[in-house]
């Protein structure tokens, strides 16, 4: 099951359509829809998520919890909505754009995929713009 939640003030325009994507993204993969979780923050909130957890004092977009099973993709994925407006105008690209780029990001960390190195976050890039694509897709 997939649900949102808010810490910010930002309520996601017709979650549906965001469940039966995510759904599609985890399908396109061969994973399964476990428990996921999206929890829409502040930055204060995710700085303090960072350093609570992570041991990291510095502003991030987006941190996963994964608690995936074989495939089974099952996690919390907090991301920080002033993170996404701020990374929109400074990348130029619009708001629902990037916001779907870091929750599509979020699930395929579940799904196994990183990004600490050159090649990693290449892959990640392509994997992030191939799942953006498939929002536009009907069920």
């Amino acid at each position: 099951m997939i649900e949102f939640h808010y810490k910010a003030d930002f309520d996601l325009e017709e979650p549906q359509r965001y469940v039966d994507w995510i759904e599609r993204v985890l399908s396109s993969e061969a994973f399964v829809c476990g428990d996921i979780d999206y929890i829409f923050c502040s930055d204060e909130f995710l700085l303090n998520l960072n350093q609570e957890y992570l041991n990291h004092d510095t502003f991030t977009d987006i941190i996963t919890f994964d608690y995936t099973d074989a495939n089974l993709i099952s996690g919390d994925i907090f991301i920080s909505v002033d993170r996404i407006k701020e990374n929109a105008a400074k990348f130029d690209v619009a708001f629902k754009n990037e916001l779907k780029r870091v929750m599509a990001h979020g699930v395929l960390h579940l799904m196994g995929y990183k990004d600490k190195g050159t090649d990693e976050a290449k892959v990640m890039r392509q994997k992030e713009e191939e799942k953006i694509k498939l929002f536009h897709v009907e069920p």
